[in-house]
């Protein structure tokens, strides 16, 4: 966990156990997976993009890669960047194709972000909010795509090139096949018949731009203040991130991004994750960067409502 205040800068430390079978006890340094916060990373790529004048918002899918989606019920031509962004593409999720019925049979294999874009073409169109809302993971497997159409380098070299250097975020990289996570580690566990087992070793190569990065807690808030803070987007490009639509949980998104307002009034950003490792992220950052709490957690027993609950608890009092 790290803590992020105005007078005190970034404090990290840890609760628990980062490894069950050792003991070693977590102290907030520990590398974790972060699923889909992967996702504001990137779409921050795309709007950085953008305000270079090498993207469009609106342009389609169809300009950048033109002939990849041409089907019975998907059309590139009618489908833009920022849908993509915003999960309003209407596009299905690639982990509902067959090929993903056996999670453990895929745990080591790599598989092509275009390849996932590919399995969730035949799928049936799925249900969307009346926003047009639907969360597919195929979403940012296609923006990671249209990156490197534009620039010439992956999603992952964009991220290292934009944020991980300039920021100094040591403990931030893309894993590509790369199964291990950096030490120190948490450990990730799922529960199997009352047990938890340790997931931590997996190749995420086909979450791609949707959420194979791995950071440490602190990286993650030095990165979200400096979002937030206007220190990676022209205020141009962070207004068209915060423009919202209703999702179908009762909250708002973005473009990449998830505002949180409690019933206090106090409007947060954020982006939660979950991968099939055991590993979550939970994080929520003030309108003006100022101050941030970002918890990566090494189980998926943990009761989401309570974590929101500390994280603006721990909001509240920091000074």
């Amino acid at each position: 966990m790290s803590v992020k205040s105005p007078r005190c800068g970034i404090w990290s430390g840890g609760v628990g156990y980062a490894d069950l079978r050792t003991g070693r006890k977590a102290t907030g340094n520990e590398h974790s997976r972060l699923a889909s916060n992967t996702k504001t990373w990137v779409a921050t790529v795309v709007l950085q993009l953008v305000g270079e004048g090498k993207l469009e918002l609106d342009g389609t899918v169809e300009k950048y890669l033109p002939g990849l989606i041409r089907t019975e019920h998907y059309d590139g031509r009618r489908i833009t960047v920022r849908q993509l962004l915003q999960h309003t593409s209407g596009l299905p999720e690639y982990l509902e194709s067959p090929y993903w019925e056996d999670w453990e049979k895929r745990r080591w294999e790599h598989v092509e972000p275009l390849e996932t874009v590919r399995q969730a073409l035949p799928l049936p169109p799925p249900e969307q909010a009346p926003s047009g809302f639907f969360y597919s993971n195929t979403n940012y497997n296609l923006v990671g795509l249209i990156v490197t159409k534009v620039t010439g380098r992956s999603i992952g070299a964009e991220i290292e090139r934009r944020f991980v250097k300039p920021l100094g975020l040591h403990g931030t990289h893309w894993p590509g096949d790369r199964t291990a996570l950096p030490q120190p580690d948490l450990r990730g566990y799922v529960d199997q018949d009352g047990k938890l087992v340790d997931k931590t070793e997996w190749n995420t190569s086909g979450a791609g731009a949707s959420g194979a990065l791995v950071s440490t807690s602190a990286d993650v808030t030095v990165f979200w203040s400096a979002l937030l803070s206007g220190k990676l987007l022209a205020p141009a490009q962070l207004a068209e991130m915060k423009k919202t639509v209703p999702d179908d949980g009762g909250e708002s998104y973005g473009l990449g991004i998830e505002r949180y307002e409690n019933s206090s009034g106090t409007v947060t950003w954020g982006h939660t994750g979950h991968m099939e490792t055991g590993h979550k992220v939970r994080n929520a950052v003030t309108e003006d960067g100022k101050r941030a709490v970002t918890l990566l957690i090494g189980s998926e027993k943990f009761d989401d409502d309570k974590v929101n609950a500390a994280i603006a608890e721990i909001l509240h009092d920091v000074r």
